[in-house]
């Protein structure tokens, strides 16, 4: 993807889930792009507003997360940068730069696939998302599809070192 929603997704679909299954899909088309295979989709109403994977190799940009660039399509659809009523799904935590764009857009609620043991900052190395000094503490919910998310990393990495 090129940072806009191509795919249309069914409407009614609203499990944990379901929308990280969405996301998973999203991260396996970064990696078809030779980018890290990481996924985001933001839904609000049942409906999913955003999807992206990243793109740091494919734009060559440092901030080209999943998060981000869903970030960024969802307040162009919602027309402002608050995403109210909104839950980011994404494959793996929140690095440190997500979650402050995650508090600033004031996105209510967060799930994520597996933990970032070197870079997260949803609870596992970093809880940005709860640091008692923000003023936005989103809902933050990990390990939905955790062995799924986790095994497309793994490969991906084994890959490369392999080469």
């Amino acid at each position: 993807m090129t940072g806009e929603l191509l795919v249309s997704y069914p409407v009614s679909v609203s499990s944990d889930t379901t929308m990280m299954a969405l996301a998973l899909a999203e991260a396996r088309d970064a990696e078809a792009q030779g980018d890290v295979p990481i996924g985001a989709v933001i839904v609000r109403d049942g409906e999913v507003i955003a999807a992206a994977g990243n793109e740091r190799e494919l734009r060559k940009d440092p901030t080209a997360h999943a998060e981000v660039l869903a970030i960024r399509q969802a307040s162009k659809a919602l027309g402002g940068w608050r995403l109210p009523d909104t839950t980011l799904y994404v494959t793996l935590e929140p690095c440190a730069m997500c979650a402050g764009a995650i508090i600033l857009a004031r996105i209510p609620r967060v799930v994520f696939g597996t933990w970032d043991p070197k870079a997260g900052a949803g609870g596992s190395i970093l809880d940005v998302l709860a640091q008692p000094g923000l003023n936005h503490h989103p809902e933050v919910k990990g390990g939905v599809l955790r062995e799924e998310c986790a095994a497309l990393l793994s490969e991906f990495f084994a890959a490369r070192r392999s080469k």
